[in-house]
């Protein structure tokens, strides 16, 4: 019994007053001598005083038990932790709110003296400089979160403390004391530096690779700590030696760092077997053939079979001959070793490796020695860079392609209109003035995919229900799908509305519908499912993050033949397409993608060959309410039909496009002005006497560009109506406007009545 006793101390409580507990006892006694006096006072009184004194008496039993259980509930529980800390390896106390220690492990008590009864700063004070700051913050830590945990550097040494909350104002805290020597008895050199680069700790083997203990980690390596993965030459007492750098743990303050050297496997270093080593590292023949790897090289690269395997079969990437690479590392010898990135042909996932070589000798035996680093997420970013870069690249090249075709389709779709307005249906010519305007369109719609893709198009966004859009929709889709594709909705009973441009979101359903469509060359069933999705938490995928919030998903499922996991991250990337030439442009998906990042939604696809697609369009929802239907009624049936009458200053640097829009202007009795230049408009107006009630202008000109001859006519001239027109979308204003007041904006390519209509509807 003694000894259980000292191995758990009783732990100390506030015990209840005695005078508390004999208060009910006394009160009773009182009540009670006045039994003899009962016959002096009436018998109800009697029998009240009895009453009440039996009441407190229960009264005080019923505090006296409850605290009494208390007591025991708390020493109990105290008593199994107690139980539970003794086996913990590191010195371990459970403390009061205010400090107060009630049990502490056989370890405390040996390290700094931990006892029931004494306040926890105290027993630390030999320890730290400043224990109670260091508690305080700790523990108020654990009061919000539950734990906390943190590295106290000290001088020569860190010391790891962590402390959570067990309940009832209790804390229990832990000091990893046994860590500073958790690497002394590994075979592998190990490093431990902190703040500044100073060094807490170097095992033995690390000692006797260095041949001495360095106070910085510059004594060790020259300049600032190495990356892990490096391969760096460290200072030795017998001089440099080529090592690579491996972290072991990051504590963010502590840096425990494997400095595996890279000389001969003969070496002391060297003697411990390769599968006790904490990186990932492969003994390889010159031919490429797997003679050993460890458990953490199996764990990355997936199965492997020494004396069976080659790593050619398991690495690829490396932009030439890995057996090369091999046999020319395996014959320099002295060499110092680099690291190339590896792909691995793993089925689950894309992993990526830096692989570097040292040529060892083992038995007289050539052999190499590739240690592993995971570089999937090295990769990942130089590939999101990389793509980042690229699609803004062809954005810039596909605007300004756009802008130059607009230009050109504008004349030609302008000069036909004029043309058509000469020639009936009977005309000869007709027919092939209506192939010509058709086929403009087709370009133009071709151009609208280009600045979709560059997320440049102009949208006239508006709140919609998605189940009325697609229903809208259905008819022209089963027409697409054909007789063999079974096309089938699934709406959410509780759908919220979304913010985007409907007609581009029609483009986006009947492009995803068609991708589905071809992937199912014998037939099948498309699905198109909406749902409403709420994230409580940022939701990560193929290099993006969806931010919490609402959205409505929009899927499109298809039965096909699905993506190779392969090409599947390639289905975005412009005028990529696994069609055959002739089939597809490839700007399909690009499109769908620029629409719905514009729109401010994501697009995420998953794909199992053989079994079918699935794209998923994340949109946010929106909070603003859904507007009615606009009532067309007082809209003009044949608004082409309608004449102006006005003057009209034209400004337009493309010849064809400006006489175009002279002759369409001046065929609805508009007066025209026409200029090449802002230069040349702003001499026009320097004519006080002319008037002028519109300006019709190209954004992006030659010397001063539409919005800033416009501010500059508008000084004195502030009643103009203007029309700003581009083959750029709005965006061309760039971060000055178009704020500019009476304006409206009218994309190319534009037909004949669409200019006219605008101009009317300025004036009117």
């Amino acid at each position: 019994m003694s000894e259980t006793a000292e191995i758990f101390p009783e732990p100390t409580f506030r015990k209840t007053p005695a005078l508390g507990r004999l208060l009910p006892l006394v009160v009773l006694g009182a009540l009670l001598s006045l039994t003899p006096l009962t016959g002096m006072l009436p018998s109800v009184w009697t029998t009240g005083f009895v009453v009440a004194g039996v009441s407190l008496l229960c009264a005080g039993l019923l505090v006296v038990l409850r605290g009494q259980i208390s007591d025991w509930s708390a020493r109990r529980s105290a008593r199994v932790m107690a139980v539970f800390a003794e086996q913990d390896l590191s010195p371990t106390v459970i403390a009061t709110a205010n400090g107060d220690i009630l049990t502490a492990n056989s370890r405390a008590r040996a390290q700094f003296h931990a006892s029931p009864g004494v306040r926890l700063e105290q027993c630390l004070k030999s320890m730290f400089a400043n224990p109670a700051a260091i508690l305080l913050r700790l523990q108020s830590t654990a009061e919000i979160h539950e734990r906390a945990r943190e590295d106290i550097v000290t001088v020569g040494s860190t010391v790891p403390i962590s402390v959570f909350s067990v309940g009832n104002e209790l804390f229990c805290w832990r000091f990893h004391l046994d860590e500073e020597g958790q690497w002394d008895d590994v075979a592998i050199p190990v490093l431990t530096h902190g703040r500044n680069g100073t060094v807490l700790r170097v095992n033995g083997v690390a000692e006797h690779l260095l041949g001495f203990r360095p106070d910085n980690v510059t004594q060790v390596f020259p300049g600032d700590a190495p990356m892990a993965g490096e391969i760096v030459l460290a200072e030795t007492s017998d001089g440099q030696v080529p090592v690579t750098v491996s972290e072991l743990s990051n504590s963010g303050t502590v840096r425990d760092l494997l400095i595996l050297p890279l000389n001969s496997a003969g070496s002391h270093q060297g003697d411990a077997p390769v599968a006790e080593l904490p990186v990932p590292v492969v003994c390889l023949s010159p031919n490429g053939e797997i003679l050993e790897a460890n458990r953490m090289a199996t764990k990355l690269i997936g199965e492997i079979q020494p004396g069976k395997s080659n790593v050619v079969q398991i690495m690829h990437g490396l932009g030439y001959s890995i057996l090369d690479w091999l046999e020319s590392t395996a014959a320099e010898e002295g060499a110092v070793p680099r690291s190339e990135f590896l792909r691995l042909t793993r089925q689950d996932k894309e992993v990526f490796v830096q692989v570097t070589l040292n040529r060892v000798t083992n038995n007289g035996r050539v052999c190499l020695m590739a240690v592993l680093n995971d570089a999937t997420e090295l990769k990942t970013l130089e590939a999101q860079f990389v793509q980042g870069q690229k699609m803004q690249a062809v954005g810039q090249l596909a605007g300004g392609v756009a802008h130059d075709f607009n230009n050109l389709l504008t004349a030609i779709s302008g000069h036909c209109d004029l043309l058509l307005l000469r020639h009936d249906q009977n005309d000869p010519n007709y027919g092939d003035l209506v192939q010509i305007n058709q086929n403009a369109n087709r370009a133009a719609a071709l151009v609208s995919q280009l600045l979709a893709f560059s997320r440049k198009q102009t949208l006239q966004p508006e709140v919609l229900d998605l189940r009325d859009t697609i229903s809208d929709l259905i008819h022209l889709l089963n027409r697409l799908v054909g007789e063999k594709v079974r096309l089938t909705l699934s709406h959410d009973p509780v759908l919220k509305p979304v913010r985007a441009d409907k007609r581009q979101l029609e483009q986006v359903f009947m492009n995803l519908v068609v991708n589905a469509r071809d992937a199912m060359p014998e037939g099948g069933e498309v699905r198109i499912e909406t749902e409403v999705v709420s994230l409580t938490e940022p939701l990560r995928r193929d290099r993006a993050t969806v931010q919490p919030g609402e959205y409505v998903t929009v899927k499109v499922i298809d039965s096909g033949t699905g993506i190779p996991v392969d090409k599947l991250q390639k289905v975005f990337e412009p005028f990529y397409t696994t069609k055959r030439t002739g089939e597809g442009t490839g700007l399909g998906l690009s499109t769908v993608y620029g629409i719905v990042k514009q729109t401010g939604g994501f697009i995420f696809v998953d794909s199992v060959q053989g079994r079918g697609t699935e794209f998923t369009v994340y949109l946010p929802v929106s909070a603003a309410p859904q507007k009615e239907d606009q009532d067309h009624s007082s809209v003009p049936e044949n608004p082409s039909a309608r004449q102006g009458e006005g003057v009209v200053l034209l400004v337009e640097d493309e010849a064809p496009v400006r006489a175009f829009a002279t002759r369409a202007l001046r065929l609805k009795g508009y007066t025209v002005l026409e200029a090449g230049s802002a230069e040349e408009a702003l001499h026009l107006l320097e004519d006080g006497s002319l008037n002028v009630d519109a300006f019709v202008t190209d954004v992006v000109m030659p010397g001063m560009d539409g919005p800033t001859w416009v501010r500059k006519a508008m000084e004195t001239r502030p009643d103009v109506r203007v029309i700003f027109m581009s083959g750029y979308t709005e965006g061309a204003f760039g971060d000055s406007g178009p704020e500019i007041a009476n304006s409206t904006f009218l994309p190319k390519p534009f037909s004949l009545t669409q200019l006219t209509e605008a101009v009317f509807q300025q004036l009117n």
